[in-house]
């Protein structure tokens, strides 16, 4: 369940990243360069989070990371190539 909020959170802040490029005019690509970076370290703290405090092994974190960071991070990608 917890995979599953942190990916809606990405999207929630792909809405908020493309709103906020949108109203200022922003290309779609600029816009997906900032949402990857932001959305990188956030699924990063994630997983760093997992293994300190959770007890997680990174060999275990790691699969989840590319999921967290990559569905979100792939639709941002689609979304700016249809954008622009």
């Amino acid at each position: 369940m917890h995979t599953v909020l942190v990916i809606l959170g990405g999207l929630v802040l792909l809405v908020i990243i493309y709103g906020i490029a949108f109203w200022r005019g922003t290309s779609p690509r600029r816009a997906f360069l900032v949402y990857a970076v932001l959305w990188a370290v956030a699924a990063a703290t994630n997983l760093w989070v997992g293994v300190t405090h959770a007890g997680y092994s990174v060999a275990e974190e790691l699969p989840i990371f590319a999921m967290i960071f990559g569905v979100p991070c792939l639709l941002a990608w689609l979304l700016a190539r249809r954008l622009a």
